[in-house]
Order: structure tokens, then C-alpha cells, then sequence
């Protein structure tokens, strides 16, 4: 008799093998709906990014690749002087009044000798009147001759005056210092908002000041100083600092009777040129001469700066790009677009300056771009008020960027 299995249990084999294959599909299933979950996701990150990203940039654009086209080029002169006035010729003399003789006292006429005597007088006294007339003649002569050679050297003098003042003019710079004043921007990097900035700026007509702090939490404040006088290129750094957190100060000095900047960073020296600035007086420097004479800074135009730091000095070639409009949080500003060209070949790192004329022609908005793209952003806030307090005091700052995120001066190839 042949064997057989049950039915049955073909049955249930059947019935085991239909239920695992269902599994397996059914688990299959799941895992691609999550992948096409997590690829939705993903694409409406991206999408919502891009959309941040065009809305944050619709009313200030990031410049855009700039090719140079240069029409002048400015190098550092000495700044336009107000002439003397030129003192008035002085007054001609008053002629002494000419002396009149004594009268003689008349007496009785009762001889011929005395009559003879009275005669002679008489004579020698008219005698003497016309020789003080003539010598009062000659005084008066001389004196308006004196006068009149007085008044023609005083014209000389002051058409030399006024010609030298007029060469000057035109063979120098026109400047204009802002006045003081604590002023306020907005900070971001990468289009995200940092904290509120603060420049301290105090300017008395010979002396100024300028300091930026920038309370970062955990570290400590980034403080930047600089402070010196106005000579005849303008503004005139005496020394410069830079403090990061708890670190020790780095300070630049410019030392104007050597001619030469002195760091604490390194013990290398390096001539001081005339018109030098610093990371942070450059700005103002800029400002000063824009203000000074606002039609020489036309697109294209470019204005070389020697500009130190903490442990080097080199030039900055800054170009006029032209006029833009920046969207503040103060309300929509005209402003004179100025961009530095590349320092060195390979130059990556850019800075970008927007002055504003209805703000006295201060900075509305600074753009710093690192190399690898990392852009730092400082955008005008509020009105320029009186200062506050004493010198050397200020509130916040301003960022500026490094490759690590770390704030840094405009323009700084250093963290």
C-alpha cells in the first residue's frame, strides 16, 4: 500500500508559506512609504531654506562679482586748509598839527629904532611858519607814501595767500569729520540676527576716539580701540588695540616721531606712512573724505589706504562702485556703495561699505565675506545720538567675520 500524507496537512503548509510572503511585502511597503516620507520632508526643508534665504536677500543683495573699471586713482595727500586771514594794513599816521608862533606882545610904536626891531621879528617869525609848513609838507608826504606802500604789500601778501590757499585746494583733499555720536546696527552672520552693535564715536575738532565691543557669551567681550588726533591727512591713529575675551591686548602704535609702527605682537617695526589708518579708523577716514567732497567719488574711482593692524600694515585699494538703495530697520536709505578690491593675487576674503549722505555720510551697512563664504553683516539701526559717559566707555559692537565664525575687524585675515 503506498504511503500517503494527510491532506491536512498540506493544507497548513500551504496556509504558513501564503502568510510569510504576505509579511515580507507588507514590511516592504513600510519602508517605502518612510523614504518617501523623509524624501518630502527633505525637499520642503529645502524649499522653505530657499525661500528664507530669496526673502532675506529681496531688499539688500549680496553684491554681486564685480569687475573693476578703474577711472582714477586717489593715494593719500594732505587734507584742504581754511586760509589765515590776512591782517589789514595799518592806519596811516595823523600829520602833527604844524606849530604856530607865540604872539608878541604889542607895545607903543614911539621910536623908528624900535619900529625897525618890530620889522626884523616880524620877518624872522614868517621865516620860521614857512619852515615849519614845508617840513609838515614833507612828514605828510612821507607818511602817505609809507601808507600807500604799507597797503600795496598787504594786497601782495594777500593775493599770495589766496593764490597758495586756491593751489592747495586743489592739490589736496577736502575733509570733513563726523561728529560724535554712539551708533547702532543690527548684526548678522549668514543672514541670522546676532546681537544689537554699538560704535562709540567722539570726535572734539583735534582728538577722536572710536570703540567697538562685542559682548560674546562664554568668552568674554571683543573690544577694539582706536584712538589718536587730526594732522593734516586727516585722521591720525596714535595707538590701536585689540582685545578677544580673556586674552591679553594686542596694541599697534603709531609712533609719529620715528615713523614707525610698533606692535606688542611681534617685535618687527615697519614705516609709518603718511595718512595710515587702522582696521576700524579706515571707515571713518573714508566717511570724513566722502563727506569733504561727495561729486569726487564717482563710480569707478579708486582711493588707496594704508591700513595697519596687530602685526602688519598693508594697502587697501577701495573702489566707488556707485549708489544703491539699503532696506534698514530705520526705513529705505540711499547710500554710496564702496567695496575693497582684492589686496593680494588669490584675495578672497571681500569688504563692502554702504555710506549713507542723510546720515552725514556714516556707514549704513558693512558686509564682511570670508573665503569660504561666511558672511558677516552690520546694518544701521537707529539715529546718530549724543554720547554718553565718559571716553572709553561704549555698550555693544559691531562683528566682524573669521573663518570660525569668531568675530573679527573689517577686512582682518586673522581670528
Amino acid at each position: 500500500m503506498p504511503f500517503s500524507l494527510p491532506s491536512s496537512l498540506f493544507r497548513r503548509r500551504a496556509t504558513a508559506g501564503a502568510s510569510s510572503d504576505n509579511s515580507s511585502a507588507g514590511h516592504s511597503l513600510r519602508w517605502v512609504v518612510w523614504l518617501v516620507v523623509l524624501l518630502v520632508v527633505v525637499a520642503l526643508h529645502w524649499l522653505a531654506g530657499r525661500w528664507v534665504e530669496r526673502s532675506r536677500n529681496a531688499s539688500n543683495p549680496e553684491p554681486a562679482e564685480h569687475v573693476p573699471v578703474q577711472v582714477e586713482l586717489l593715494t593719500p595727500k594732505p587734507i584742504a586748509q581754511a586760509p589765515r586771514p590776512v591782517a589789514p594794513p595799518p592806519p596811516a599816521p595823523k600829520p602833527k598839527p604844524t606849530p604856530q608862533p607865540k604872539p608878541q606882545p604889542t607895545h607903543a610904536i614911539t621910536t623908528a629904532q624900535t619900529e625897525q626891531s618890530a620889522q626884523a621879528a616880524q620877518a624872522a617869525q614868517a621865516a620860521q611858519i614857512a619852515q615849519a609848513e614845508q617840513a609838515a609838507q614833507a612828514a605828510q608826504a612821507a607818511q602817505a607814501e609809507q601808507a600807500a606802500q604799507a597797503a600795496a604789500k598787504a594786497a601782495s601778501d594777500a593775493a599770495a595767500s589766496q593764490a597758495a590757499a586756491a593751489a592747495a585746494a586743489k592739490n589736496s583733499d577736502k575733509f570733513s569729520v563726523p561728529p560724535s555720536g554712539e551708533l547702532r546696527y543690527d548684526t548678522r552672520i549668514n543672514g541670522v540676527m546676532n546681537q544689537v552693535g554699538n560704535i562709540h564715536w567722539l570726535n572734539d575738532g583735534q582728538h577722536y576716539e572710536m570703540v567697538v565691543s562685542i559682548p560674546l557669551p562664554f568668552v568674554g567681550p571683543y573690544v577694539y580701540s582706536s584712538k589718536g588726533h587730526i594732522d593734516g591727512f586727516g585722521i591720525a591713529p596714535e595707538q590701536y588695540s585689540e582685545q578677544r575675551g580673556r586674552r591679553a591686548a594686542d596694541i599697534t602704535v603709531f609712533d609719529r616721531t620715528t615713523k614707525q609702527l610698533v606692535y606688542t605682537r611681534t617685535p618687527n617695526n615697519q614705516p609709518l606712512a603718511d595718512g595710515a589708518q587702522d582696521r576700524f579708523s579706515v571707515v571713518m577716514q573714508l566717511s570724513s573724505l566722502v563727506r569733504g567732497s561727495p561729486d569726487a567719488y564717482k563710480p569707478g574711482v579708486v582711493r588707496q589706504f594704508s591700513v595697519a593692524d596687530n602685526d602688519s600694515n598693508e594697502i587697501w585699494p577701495i573702489e566707488t562702485v556707485g549708489d544703491e538703495n539699503v532696506q534698514t530697520a530705520d526705513g529705505n536709505l540711499q547710500a554710496r556703495h564702496f567695496t575693497r578690491l582684492p589686496r593680494r593675487e588669490g584675495d578672497r576674503r571681500r569688504l563692502d561699505i554702504w555710506l549713507a549722505p542723510t546720515l552725514g555720510w556714516l556707514p549704513v551697512r558693512i558686509l564682511q565675506t570670508e573665503p569660504n563664504g561666511m558672511q558677516i553683516e552690520m546694518l544701521w539701526r537707529g539715529k546718530l545720538q549724543a554720547p554718553s559717559g565718559t571716553p572709553g566707555q561704549s555698550g555693544a559692537g559691531t562683528p566682524d567675520a573669521t573663518e570660525d565664525a569668531t568675530p573679527a575687524a573689517p577686512g582682518s585675515d586673522k581670528p
